[in-house]
């Protein structure tokens, strides 16, 4: 089936305190009629005896400085949230490269795919191969931090610099004393999402209780996709992601980076994957970013640590100007 974007019912949303009537569009299980900032292109390949597809895109600057940024994007992002950092790092010279990983967005939602960080650092680093890119920067925002955490300890000589903005699993929640939530558990709390419940936890968790209308694209992004006749196959995947994530830690492992190693940190961000679900004991010891990311630069060598004291969860979409100041700053160093 083609799918365009269609626009269904009329709902009124609250937005920075004002009511405002929106359009609910209704994308496809991929993604499919939600505008992409710049062409997608498309890596197919075999995986788990099955063929699957990766797109990304692959935004080249019209004066190159010779360098290559791969954006790795979080669980409730997809490569199209870094539309501002992709238009500062190529306006700089930067050749960048933004994928969807396998799972999200607009790349494949195989029914039966054993998720892990390492099969997904193994996809992306044979991405790069095919594009015979070396030594990217890698930036992974939130899930995308433990994602390039992984993928630079698999492929330590591959990288040139790892920055991490905000990442997940900078703790390990089980081990804290949150439950084990089944597959099962998780996809019946991920069936038929709806945008109110996405910006009710999105402006809680990520944004320190704040809104911005622009935000609410990124919000219509991801329930646009629920909202597909084939969204159960979004939520499934969805459910087998957050499965990956709560039980594959990596802050155990960060002694053991051994690249240039830069954490970029929204104090004001409060992310702990299955905190809903913890006793209120327990909960209150999650998500403490500003502690989390003191302790990951010590544990990692020679790491050092960028905190935005105002800022939340996403700070390259919260305060692009600042973020991205601060962004240059370490790489040109």
């Amino acid at each position: 089936m083609k799918w365009v974007s269609r626009f269904l019912c009329i709902t009124a949303l609250v937005l920075g305190g004002r009511a405002l009537a929106t359009e609910a569009p209704v994308y496809g299980p991929r993604l499919e009629g939600f505008a992409s900032p710049w062409p997608l292109k498309t890596y197919r390949f075999s995986s788990q005896r099955q063929m699957v597809e990766m797109n990304y895109m692959d935004v080249r600057p019209a004066h190159p400085n010779g360098r290559v940024a791969m954006l790795l994007h979080g669980k409730n992002f997809c490569a199209a949230t870094w539309e501002t950092t992709i238009r500062a790092l190529v306006r700089a010279g930067w050749r960048v490269i933004a994928p969807d990983q396998i799972g999200f967005c607009t790349s494949s939602k195989p029914d039966n795919y054993q998720f892990s960080f390492a099969q997904l650092a193994t996809n992306t680093h044979d991405l790069l191969l095919s594009l015979d890119v070396e030594h990217p920067v890698l930036i992974g925002h939130s899930t995308g931090g433990m994602l390039a955490v992984r993928y630079a300890l698999m492929f330590p000589r591959d990288v040139q610099q790892l920055v991490l903005v905000d990442p997940v699993g900078l703790e390990n929640w089980q081990a804290k004393g949150v439950p084990y939530r089944t597959i099962d558990e998780w996809y019946a709390g991920e069936r038929g999402k709806t945008a109110d419940a996405i910006r009710a936890y999105e402006r809680r968790v990520y944004y320190d209780g704040k809104w911005n209308p622009a935000w609410e694209r990124w919000v219509q992004m991801l329930a646009g996709m629920y909202r597909s006749p084939e969204g159960d196959a979004v939520a499934w995947n969805s459910a087998r992601l957050y499965d990956m994530i709560f039980t594959q830690p990596v802050v155990q492992e960060f002694p053991n980076l051994h690249v240039p190693t830069v954490l970029m940190i929204g104090d004001r961000d409060i992310t702990a994957i299955g905190a809903e679900g913890a006793p209120p004991d327990v909960r209150a010891q999650l998500g403490h970013y500003p502690e989390l990311g003191r302790a990951a630069v010590a544990a990692i060598p020679r790491a050092r640590l960028v905190e935005f004291p105002t800022l939340g969860h996403a700070p390259q979409i919260q305060d692009p100007a600042v973020f991205h100041a601060r962004l240059f700053e370490i790489l040109e160093h």
